[in-house]
């Protein structure tokens, strides 16, 4: 579950964390009114879901509440990444000397969280590490331990700051850990964390993402979802139970247990197609739920052909086979399909799908490769 960046900005602040003075906005003319209130010389931001706002036109420098006006017009209503603009955050223009990364994530290699610091900020993490990666600091955070004081140190003497805005920038980055820690976030990150003109230390932007395993411990952020903003497949198959994410390729995929799912998705790249999901139907799917996974995928426009990859553990593949076939009569399904089915009731399972026709494969290599050629003639 993602924040928007006011709703992340009020919660850095109530951890003591300065943010700009700024207000919200769903119209031109709340726009004026609120940039009059903060002094005419302001930023319309753009309130959605997705990176590259700036890049995308929609954050604007306004110097008149006319203008900001003006802008918030432009941006309202906007799409960008796919995702619509409904609101806009009118925030006080600042003088800005300097520019860092500051943030928090998991390493799930190393089993810990991680603290990074870039001398770098206002552009993505990632480009900093491509282009200047002795900019960026890590500094791993043991789960239980948490974040230690000598490594608040070393992170702060990463920079060249003055002493008094080392001190705050301790004070911020323990903010940030306690936030992020706090709220079982998976990210929480400010970028940039700027320094102004007059030596202060600001949240510029921020970006927070919450585990939503863990909601059920925060009932109070379930308040802060906005469900007309999410995926609308993503939604519908959360209220279905089933674990789907939504990637940028065209071939779905289903598989049961996200182990199997995830070296689908690999073995598909490493041939030569690229995934339009992710889309784990769990341990114990019956038929009427691989019918309704079936609809999903189907559901995306991009989807030009299915690899389904099922492991029958507790899972009977004649049931999944079931299920499909069920699929099948109820959806006008016109994209190729390849099936591996391997473990429990394999055989009777791939009887009923040979029976109506379909392509089944052996392994999970061979089913790749089939369903990417299928879906790119003139694939090797």
């Amino acid at each position: 579950m993602n924040l928007y960046e006011f709703q992340g900005k009020r919660l850095l602040q109530g951890m003591g964390i300065p943010i700009p003075r700024g207000l919200v906005a769903d119209s031109p003319d709340q726009a004026r009114s609120m940039a009059a209130e903060l002094g005419g010389d302001v930023v319309v931001k753009a309130q959605v879901h997705a990176g590259g706002r700036g890049k995308a036109g929609g954050i604007l420098k306004a110097l008149t509440p006319d203008e900001a006006a003006r802008h918030a017009s432009r941006i309202l209503g906007m799409e960008i990444q796919g995702l619509k603009v409904h609101r806009v955050l009118i925030e006080e223009a600042m003088a800005i000397d300097r520019e860092f990364y500051l943030g928090f994530t998991l390493d799930r290699a190393e089993g810990t969280h991680v603290a990074m610091l870039s001398t770098v900020g206002g552009v993505d993490i990632e480009e900093v590490a491509l282009r200047n990666p002795e900019a960026i600091l890590k500094v791993c955070v043991h789960p239980h331990l948490g974040l230690q004081e000598h490594q608040i140190r070393r992170l702060v003497h990463h920079t060249a700051l003055d002493l008094g805005q080392k001190v705050a920038l301790g004070q911020v980055i323990r903010g940030l850990w306690q936030l992020y820690s706090g709220i079982d976030a998976s990210l929480a990150e400010i970028n940039p964390l700027a320094v102004l003109r007059d030596g202060r230390l600001v949240a510029a932007d921020s970006k927070i993402d919450l585990d939503e395993n863990a909601l059920f411990r925060h009932p109070e952020l379930l308040e802060l979802r906005e469900v007309a903003e999410e995926d609308p497949l993503e939604r519908r198959a959360r209220e279905l139970g089933l674990s789907y994410v939504r990637l940028d390729g065209d071939i779905g995929i289903l598989g049961n247990g996200a182990g199997l799912v995830m070296t689908t998705l690999d073995v598909v790249r490493r041939v030569g197609g690229r995934a339009a999901n992710f889309l784990d139907v769990g341990g114990g799917a019956g038929a009427g739920l691989v019918r309704e996974a079936l609809r999903l995928i189907l559901d995306d426009p991009r989807v030009r052909g299915i690899l389904f990859n099922i492991f029958g553990g507790i899972t009977r593949c004649d049931e999944v086979a079931r299920g499909i076939l069920a699929g099948l009569e109820e959806l006008e399904v016109q994209v190729p399909l390849v099936l591996r089915l391997s473990g429990t009731n394999q055989e009777e399972g791939r009887r009923l799908l040979l029976e109506r026709g379909l392509q089944t494969a052996d392994s999970m290599a061979e089913a790749a490769a089939r369903i990417v050629a299928l879906t790119r003639p003139g694939t090797p």
